[in-house]
């Protein structure tokens, strides 16, 4: 009988270390470049909590592939290289997509980027948690900003350069303002909130009450749309100074950091409360409903204001519509954030082979896909399609090619310890 229970103990004891490490391995490309590894807030939520939050990464990465299309094909916003052919309703279409995306899509990965922090820290401690992070963040950053964005740029003036690659690149590097271009200023600043945060917690390191967080309150319904108004106010206040499209220092949109930067700390907070896994269902389901609800009604404000063609009245300054449009980004921001997490937690909180090592791959789609999309585009840019077809035909080549080139490039030695 003894040995019969010491074989029972030994048993429980390797299940345990081996979910250990399975939850250690999953998490460690969970949300985004930031959310390479995670602590959990308990045994029980690990298994539940992974795949669906894994499975939002991927959708968001997508996201961020059809954002920067949509661009491309006639949407408002910059992007490295803009198909030449242009129509009115499909620039509309594109338009209200990009809109969507920007309310929500790069709050939402800071929001999950924060969610893993605190437990990467506590396992790791500040010099191991910090070193991870300069390895996983500020290496892809360079090699992005020193070897693939000059190669889009070069390749989005291929048709109005006559100058070699070389002559080219000597003169982008003397340029000097190549830090953060492209989608890499998303991962510059997880590389800037993971150091104040590794400060805050050595300055708070005797205070374990800070720490912990408080209690286990759930947000009310209240609360939330409080936090909606305050972030409404305080980005239109700071679009005020920075309206959006304009000031980029370092390749950051200031107009939109006080979404980035609140949801990065909620993030914080929902770690240590475990509100991903604790928020109702019903408060999931209102929240996407608000959020889906509101999604139509800025084409139909810009429509009734007749703001059509006037996208700056809507980007800052002291005018009623760039407050209007504050309070919409931050009502379909939070309710789809909320609505999201409940809807994959729900629904598709699952994950097989294929979506293991698709969910493996985001962090380096999203590093790497400029370099695919823009070729692309620049390719088919003489191929005579109404702008709309162009696009979904473009989505639907570039999204599984960017998932099966990073399949592939995670591959290389070393390349994992990394991407």
């Amino acid at each position: 009988m003894v040995l019969i229970e010491a074989s029972k103990v030994i048993l429980l004891k390797r299940m345990d270390q081996n979910m250990s490490s399975q939850v250690e391995q999953t998490s460690s490309n969970v949300g985004d470049a930031a959310t390479i590894a995670s602590g959990t807030p308990s045994i029980a939520s690990r298994k539940a909590r992974l795949f669906f939050i894994d499975n939002i990464r991927v959708f968001l990465t997508i996201l961020v592939i059809m954002h920067h299309l949509a661009i491309t094909y006639g949407a408002i916003g910059s992007w490295y290289y803009q198909d030449p052919n242009r129509d009115m309703f499909a620039s509309i279409v594109l338009s209200i997509l990009v809109a969507t995306n920007q309310a929500f899509f790069m709050g939402f990965f800071f929001l999950l980027s924060g969610y893993f922090t605190p437990g990467s820290y506590d396992r790791k401690g500040g010099r191991t948690f910090l070193w991870e992070r300069f390895l996983r963040l500020g290496i892809p950053l360079l090699v992005y900003d020193l070897v693939l964005d000059p190669l889009v740029i070069y390749t989005s003036l291929a048709g109005s350069l006559h100058e070699s690659y070389w002559s080219f690149y000597g003169a982008f590097l003397l340029n000097g303002k190549m830090i953060g271009d492209g989608p890499v200023w998303f991962i510059e600043a997880l590389l800037y909130f993971a150091v104040l945060y590794a400060l805050w917690r050595w300055l708070t390191r005797k205070r374990t009450g800070i720490i912990r967080a408080g209690g286990k309150k759930l947000p009310t319904f209240r609360s939330i749309l409080l936090f909606i108004l305050a972030l409404a106010i305080v980005t239109f206040v700071v679009r005020l100074c920075w309206p959006l499209n304009t000031y980029q220092p370092l390749g950051f949109q200031l107009a939109e950091f006080a979404q980035y930067i609140s949801l990065f700390v909620i993030g914080l907070i929902a770690y240590r409360r475990n509100w991903f896994l604790r928020l109702p269902d019903a408060m999931g389901k209102v929240w996407l409903g608000i959020a889906v609800g509101a999604i139509p009604v800025l084409p139909i404000i810009v429509i009734a204001t007749g703001a059509v063609g006037h996208a700056d009245l809507f980007e800052g300054g002291l005018r009623w519509q760039a407050l209007l449009y504050a309070l919409w980004e931050s009502t379909v921001c939070v309710g789809l954030c909320i609505g999201l997490l409940f809807l994959f937690r729900k629904r598709f909180n699952i994950q097989g082979k294929l979506g293991k090592a698709v969910s493996a791959s985001a962090y380096t789609v999203y590093l790497i896909h400029p370099l695919i999309i823009v070729p692309l585009a620049y390719a088919a840019r003489n191929i005579e399609l109404y702008p709309l077809l162009k696009f979904a035909l473009a989505v639907l080549i570039a999204v599984p090619l960017c998932f099966f080139v990073s399949y592939y490039i995670r591959k290389i030695p070393l390349m994992h310890k990394i991407l």
